[in-house]
């Protein structure tokens, strides 16, 4: 409604009225000023009536939305559910065109806008959570591991057909993997150099890998950050400064590192001091929306702005608006005081989870393993116990007491296949690991009820656990049995 609109309306309703609802009015128009202005997260959260208003107004611009429109062509955006479309807020043109995912749409200059308007808040908000030198951000329609597959095909472009290795210290994540290989590239795994509890980067091992198969046939190395304990964020500055001087592509996979200060601290320093073309982060786990987009950034103006650049063109025809949508509303409901606040609970929360796991580990004679560059996800002894059941069968019991996230890994002979590759004790990030354990994390959105809550499920789940007897020998074992005199001094049978 203009001013025009209000004027007339004056002559049906009081003025005093009227022009109260226009005052209002303008105030949110000012937002949606200042939103296009700086293209940045405000500064104050916006309530629903606000973030409705400019959806509606953004789907309004597209030309499904036109009164007298008379569209003849194969999409033209028609949603037969109601359902369907309000959930999407009359935005069906989804992004992007053919040649590239942030190219304008004629007909949705709307969804357009609104998708501009949203890599520049999700580079916003990752610049707030620790990368202040970031250049700029791409928003996704898929999740992580597709996102990575995508940029490791747009980094192909660039590099050239010979470069098809990817040097990748090792994380038991599947998804890593399958993009490597979706990407059409060859994996060189380096595996991970145990340092007290932790395992670490082995630089020097990355680095051999390379010369082996000549600097101008590696594609990128291809890091890690956020992970399961006890694997420590990859030593980012140090593998940064050796692809700056072997002029090797770096590519990061921060997948729910934007929460964690270390982690974005990394990407920075790596960033500016030596060479880190791009990192990549799932929407979900770091924005607290549902599956399906990640982020891709960059801090680096020489290599990265031309990745993200043929990433955009790389990317086959239009895409769903849904996860950018969700992104969307999701940053302009926090604000900027939400996102900081959102990223500060966590930190607090940090510390005392951190002592609790500790303390019940303790009580039950286990121990919080020592992994000082994970601060999300942390790992305990898993000992004795059971019964004689397997040591992954207390994640079952875990499961059932409703702690979800829980991760049980006990040293293990097997081998697992994983795009061609076979790992010993998969799911470690070793061929060995000393000891079992399981995990836990606190991340972002946990509350401090949820923290009560584990941990007294917790401890009652350790007691029973360490409560279990082996079963009885089968009848008949024991009258068979005798002792090394009786054998001569011979092994017992």
């Amino acid at each position: 409604m203009n001013d025009d609109v209000f004027t007339l309306a004056e002559g049906l309703v009081s003025q005093n009225y009227v022009r109260q609802a226009q005052q209002a009015r303008r105030h949110r128009e000012s937002l949606f000023k200042s939103l296009l202005a700086q293209r940045r997260l405000p500064d104050h959260g916006w309530d629903e009536g606000t973030l409705r208003l400019l959806l509606q107004e953004l789907a309004l611009m597209d030309s499904n939305a036109f009164a007298g429109n008379a569209g003849v062509g194969e999409r033209e955006a028609r949603v037969i559910c109601p359902l369907v479309a309000s959930r999407h807020f009359g935005l069906g043109h989804g992004i992007g065109r053919s040649g590239d995912i942030a190219e304008e749409q004629p007909k949705a200059a709307g969804s357009s806008l609104l998708y501009k308007l949203t890599n520049a808040l999700a580079a916003d908000a990752i610049k707030r959570a620790g990368a202040a030198d970031i250049k700029e951000a791409l928003v996704l329609p898929v999740a992580t591991g597709m996102s990575v597959a995508l940029t490791l095909l747009a980094l192909r472009k660039l590099r050239g057909p010979k470069a098809k290795y990817v040097v990748w210290p090792r994380i038991d994540q599947k998804s890593c993997l399958k993009a490597v290989s979706t990407a059409g590239a060859t994996p060189l795994v380096v595996e991970n150099i145990l340092e007290g509890d932790e395992l670490r980067t082995d630089v020097d091992g990355v680095r051999k890998r390379i010369l082996e198969v000549g600097a101008e046939n590696v594609l990128c190395v291809l890091s890690t950050t956020s992970c399961f304990a006890p694997r420590g964020v990859d030593k980012l500055l140090d593998l940064g400064r050796l692809c700056l001087e072997l002029d090797v592509p770096h590519i990061c996979n921060n997948a729910y590192g934007v929460q964690c200060k270390q982690c974005m601290k990394g990407i920075s320093s790596a960033s500016r001091h030596g060479r880190l073309d791009a990192f990549v982060q799932s929407t979900d786990k770091n924005f607290l929306v549902p599956v399906g987009g990640a982020v891709v950034a960059t801090c680096s103006s020489t290599h990265g702005k031309a990745l993200l650049s043929k990433l955009s063109a790389t990317y086959p025809g239009r895409a769903s608006v849904a996860p950018i949508l969700d992104l969307f509303c999701t940053l302009l409901h926090l604000g900027a005081d939400g996102w900081s606040g959102l990223l500060a609970k966590r930190e607090a929360l940090l510390p005392s989870f951190k002592e609790r796991l500790s303390a019940v580990a303790h009580a039950h004679g286990e121990r919080l393993l020592a992994t000082p560059h994970n601060t999300i996800s942390m790992a305990v002894t898993l000992t004795s116990g059971g019964g004689g059941k397997p040591m992954t069968a207390m994640g079952a019991q875990l499961w059932v007491r409703l702690i979800s996230g829980a991760r049980i890994v006990a040293p293990t002979t097997k081998t697992k296949e994983v795009s061609g590759i076979h790992f010993p004790n998969y799911g470690a990030h070793c061929d060995s690991y000393p000891v079992a354990y399981f995990t836990a994390a606190c991340a972002l959105g946990a509350t401090e009820a949820e923290a009560d809550l584990f941990f007294k499920k917790l401890d009652k789940t350790l007691k029973e656990w360490k409560k279990m007897k082996p079963p009885p020998p089968p009848k008949g074992v024991a009258e068979s049995t005798t002792t090394t005199e009786e054998n001569g001094g011979g092994s017992a049978v």
